[in-house]
């Protein structure tokens, strides 16, 4: 009995944890919730703040939000919680100022609202677009929130892939059948988001550009506007209608616009998705991947009810496209675009008799063309066609004259293609010339042209490579030695192409000259290579001159403006110690400054900032700020109107200077404290209690918004305290937060002491900062 009551009670124990780990995740879980929703809220108010304020839409205004906010470095709920005030104050106003309740001008108003010559239409709402996290998201809140007004059925997002692919990035309102064949769109197939990312032309319902081959069938009405990052067409939203569209207003068109724009901010962190679900088992490809012979299999396209083209829906393993050309850019492509001139020779109409008929065409034999630039490519092929399913099964074999013959024959003429290489021989006795392929091209002459002897080389080189040939020429048929030369070869219609020729006798055995024989290279490309890789380091040379100089003067100029130590202060009982510690790199000459200022009041000016960016413009842009301030604060300006003006001042600079800055007021007779800070860290009081960090007052970054106000705080600073000021070059790490990195410094680098100077020093030697930026400190302790 006592053993079972024991088990019993281990049991139950058990039972009791697993229950409260299930509570603990849930309420881990309502606590993500709660604070997801917390800023979804602080965004909506601040993007109700900024269509009011900038007078555009939702959509505009969160797609402004969403790129202040990566400008700032900052995540959008921060941003959007300075522009929104505490959280308090977003919880009271959120009903009143949403993005909902922004209404668009009446027609008549000034630009800027939503109105257009057509009227305004209806608004596209885009409530807490700006902080969706991945484009998946964003095409669903696309659908929802401003597709589905308009009577769209599905909003797929396109993302470009390096070599010009589109990966199907993000899609709402397909199945997983409709989009799965689309996950990935190779470069040659032209469907419409391969016409707006490779043109940027956007495509609207009316007038449309239509293409045989499109997500939710060519024949949808659909709008298609590209994704524009950075001045790069980075992919493209794609709406989709189940009928005829409505008409798009001026001012709708604009909206799609916007949330184009804010679908855009989310391409830099975003990667492609995985295929949406795994592909249904295909029995025809399984018949087509073990086939023996190359092999693929056609779809048919039709239109208007009758056949149209085909679509090259696979190709196995063994087969080799006459042209050389990867799977990847084959499938999905017309086969009319991808073969036009194969199928203009038989090609075509072979394939459209098997769809029509429904019967197998076995073994039959073709002579068709292909075409590389302007070369002709004959070719003998051997078809074999099976319908299969509503489909084309094609065997499709180059035939040889003997086994490995044509195969080594071709290779060798791969490689000579590619190398741009052609040969020749000539005999002496005869006069009769062989030419490689490709030396009628090279000489830009007709393929029926006859070849040109070595005697009348020289009449087609330019006059100065003249006595190089001449020189070939002797080498080889009278001294019998084999040679070179490089000349230019002067084709009829004037181009030139730098030409390497090798030549060697041929002789008999009592060492007659019995024929020549050689090759022709072709060096053009490597020849303009080297001459544009000679201007580019001619180029180079001078832009990292001229880039040298603007960091020496960008660091001239921020080491004249910052004194090594503050100025005296006189008899205010305070004393003050500053530092400036350079970035790591000189290339990367920042915006940090610091400013300690005796006023005509006795009252002293304690300021640090910076600009976004380094060089020169950061530079320049931190002079107008400091010499702003330091104009302005002989005013007797409380530090919120004196950030308040230098806002003004930011906007004003040419270049969108944007800046954070922590501005402070210190009275020595009273011990009294004004604080106001614009998007930058507080500033830590260290007294006999230890470190404090002051509260933070509301405060957006300089140059973001026109009109902006900035909160003031008020404290003491009593005889012993010590107030330090500094940039986030101090702190900053890109694995952890700000505050963490602030207690950690402060915890080690313990009190101040009696010396301030060794003080910053300390915090300089234990920054944990990993950014290698420059840095700022202002450090003043009340005597």
């Amino acid at each position: 009995m006592t053993a079972g009551h024991g088990a019993g009670q281990g049991g139950a124990g058990a039972v009791a944890q697993e229950l409260a780990d299930t509570v603990r995740r849930l309420r881990q879980d309502a606590d993500r919730l709660r604070a997801g929703e917390r800023d979804r809220a602080a965004v909506d108010v601040a993007t109700g703040i900024l269509a009011e304020r900038l007078r555009c839409t939702p959509a505009e205004a969160a797609a402004r939000l969403a790129r202040l906010a990566r400008e700032a470095g900052q995540p959008v709920a921060v941003l959007a919680a300075d522009l929104a005030g505490a959280p308090e104050a977003v919880r009271l106003s959120a009903p009143q100022t949403s993005p909902e309740a922004v209404k668009p001008p009446e027609p008549g108003e000034p630009p800027g609202g939503s109105g257009g010559p057509a009227g305004p239409g209806p608004l596209l709402a885009a409530p807490a677009l700006a902080a969706v996290p991945d484009l998946q998201r964003a095409a669903e809140a696309v659908l929802d929130q401003s597709a589905g007004p308009l009577g769209a059925r599905a909003v797929v997002l396109w993302q470009r892939l390096p070599g010009g692919a589109l990966a199907l990035a993000g899609h709402a309102g397909l199945t997983t059948a409709e989009a799965q064949p689309w996950s990935r769109v190779p470069p040659g197939v032209d469907t419409p988001a391969q016409y707006v990312v490779h043109t940027g032309r956007e495509l609207w319902p009316t007038g449309r550009r239509r293409s045989a081959v499109s997500v939710g069938g060519p024949a949808a009405d659909r709008a298609v506007l590209p994704l524009v990052d950075a001045g790069r067409r980075r992919g493209a939203l794609e709406l989709l209608w189940p009928g005829p569209a409505p008409a798009l207003t001026q001012s709708l068109r604009r909206q799609l616009y916007a949330l184009a724009d804010l679908c855009a901010t989310l391409l830099d962190t975003s990667d492609p998705p995985d295929p949406p679900g795994p592909p249904a088992p295909d029995p025809a490809g399984a018949l087509l991947d073990g086939l023996l012979t190359p092999a693929l299999l056609l779809e048919p396209l039709l239109r208007d009810g009758r056949l149209a083209d085909f679509r090259i829906a696979r190709t196995n393993a063994r087969f080799r496209d006459p042209l050389d050309r990867p799977r990847a850019a084959l499938e999905g492509a017309s086969l009319l675009e991808t073969y036009p001139d194969a199928c203009a020779a038989g090609l075509y109409d072979l394939l459209a008799d098997a769809h029509t008929t429904g019967e197998p065409r076995p073994g039959e034999r073709l002579h068709l063309v292909f075409r590389r630039g302007d070369a002709p490519l004959p070719a003998t092929v051997r078809l074999s066609v099976a319908p299969l399913d509503g489909r084309l099964l094609v065997s499709w074999q180059l035939t040889t004259e003997r086994d490995g013959e044509g195969e080594q024959a071709g290779l060798l003429r791969q490689a000579q293609r590619l190398a741009r290489v052609c040969g020749f021989e000539e005999s002496t006795a005869t006069g009769r010339i062989l030419w490689n392929d490709g030396l009628a091209e090279l000489y830009g002459l007709p393929p029926e042209a006859p070849p040109v002897p070595l005697a009348r080389l020289a009449d087609h080189a330019h006059p100065d490579d003249e006595p190089a040939v001449r020189r070939l020429l002797d080498t080889v048929q009278r001294r019998h030695r084999s040679s070179f030369a490089v000349f230019r070869l002067v084709r009829p219609d004037g181009s030139q192409r730098y030409t390497r020729i090798i030549a060697e006798p041929v002789v008999d055995d009592a060492g007659r000259l019995t024929a020549v024989r050689g090759a022709y290279h072709d060096v053009s490309s490597q020849h303009w290579t080297e001459v544009a890789l000679g201007a580019t380091r001619e180029r180079l040379a001078d832009t990292e001159q001229e880039a040298a100089e603007r960091e020496r003067l960008a660091l001239r100029l921020q080491q004249a403006i910052l004194p090594p130590e503050p100025p005296p202060l006189g008899t205010t009982g305070l004393h003050a110690a500053v530092r400036y510690r350079p970035a790591a790199q000189h290339d990367r000459v920042g915006g940090d400054w610091y400013d300690v200022l005796l006023l005509p009041d006795r009252k002293v000016l304690l300021a640090v900032g910076d600009v976004a960016g380094h060089g020169v413009g950061a530079a320049t842009g931190m002079v107008a700020l400091r010499h702003a301030l330091r104009g302005l604060a002989v005013t007797g300006a409380g530090p919120g109107r004196l950030l308040g003006w230098a806002n003004t001042v930011a906007l004003r600079e040419p270049g969108e200077v944007t800046a954070t800055a922590v501005c402070v007021l210190f009275d020595p007779v009273t011990g009294a404290l004004r604080w106001a800070r614009a998007g930058h860290l507080p500033p830590i009081r260290l007294g006999r209690a230890g470190a404090e960090v002051l509260p933070l007052p509301h405060g957006v970054l300089l140059g973001a918004l026109e009109g902006t106000e900035y909160e003031e705080r008020t404290g003491r600073l009593d005889p012993g305290d010590v107030l330090l000021l500094y940039t986030d070059g101090l702190v900053e790490r890109r694995d952890r937060p700000v505050e963490d990195s602030v207690d950690e410094l402060i915890r080690a680098a313990g009190a101040p002491g009696d010396d301030l100077e060794q003080y910053l020093d300390r915090l300089l030697e234990l920054s944990p900062a990993d950014t290698e930026d420059d840095t700022c400190l202002i450090a003043v302790r009340a005597e």
